[in-house]
Formats: C-alpha cells, sequence, structure tokens
C-alpha cells in the first residue's frame, strides 16, 4: 500500500470516528505536532489528543484540496471541519506525514490560529468557546 493510500485510509478512519482503525495507521512512536501546540509522542497520546478535539464536536470531516507523495513523506492541502451541536468550524490545514514501514511516524499539521480563534469566538457563547480553547490547548 502506497503512503498516499495509508493517509488517506488513515484521515477516513478519522472521519468515522473510527479511533481503533486509526491507530492501527501509526506506528508506536509516531510524532504528531500540531505547529505551535504541545508535541505528542506515540499513539496513545496521539490518540487522546484527537479524542480531545471531540469533547464538543461529533462530526470530523476532512475535504481533500491535493495530496502529493515523494519517497517516504506525504504533503496534504485540506480543509479539517469539526462540528457538532452549537460548532462548526472549519480551517484551512496543510499536513505532512512520513510512512515507513506502513505505518505513519509523524504527524504535522500547520494551520491558521486566527482563522480558526474567530470561528470559535463566533460559533460559541463565552463559556463554550473558552472550553474550546482549553481542549486545543491541552491546558484543561
Amino acid at each position: 500500500m502506497s503512503a498516499t493510500f495509508i493517509v488517506q485510509d488513515f484521515l477516513g478512519a478519522l472521519e468515522r470516528s473510527d479511533f481503533d482503525g486509526a491507530t492501527a495507521f501509526l506506528d508506536d512512536s509516531v510524532v504528531y505536532e500540531n505547529v505551535g501546540m504541545p508535541v505528542d509522542h506515540g499513539k496513545d497520546a496521539t490518540i487522546a489528543t484527537l479524542k480531545r478535539f471531540m469533547i464538543l464536536a461529533d462530526r470530523f470531516q476532512v475535504i481533500m484540496h491535493g495530496i502529493a507523495e515523494n519517497g517516504n513523506v506525504v504533503l496534504t492541502e485540506r480543509t479539517d471541519i469539526l462540528s457538532g451541536p452549537g460548532l462548526h468550524l472549519e480551517f484551512w490545514v496543510c499536513g505532512r506525514f512520513e510512512v515507513k514501514n506502513g505505518k505513519i511516524t509523524l504527524w504535522k499539521d500547520y494551520f491558521d490560529w486566527a482563522t480558526l480563534s474567530r470561528q470559535i469566538a463566533k460559533s460559541l457563547p463565552s463559556l463554550v468557546a473558552e472550553r474550546v480553547m482549553r481542549v486545543f490547548t491541552r491546558s484543561g
């Protein structure tokens, strides 16, 4: 299976909220980073962070704009959507995935915090917006 298919299948599992399926695509020592946020090391930490993102959202969707593979590196340009009752966050993401021996060893996403912050402020009452920010920054 190509690195591109592994990344697409991984993101598909996340869209289905199939965390067990997503975990199967991760190397035991995977490194996961949303640039500007704390880095996760290992499968358990990565999946725990993804589950925290879903505290207020009940749906995750990926709109893939472009995907390219060079050796074991896959680059994605996509729009990620987190939605749920009273919540709709839609933001551009550029991701870098490294795949070795059929497993994702590095997942690094870049996105615009300002755009995401504006959407949080618009979508939610102050109390809920504060809670979402704690989830994304892992301070709470």
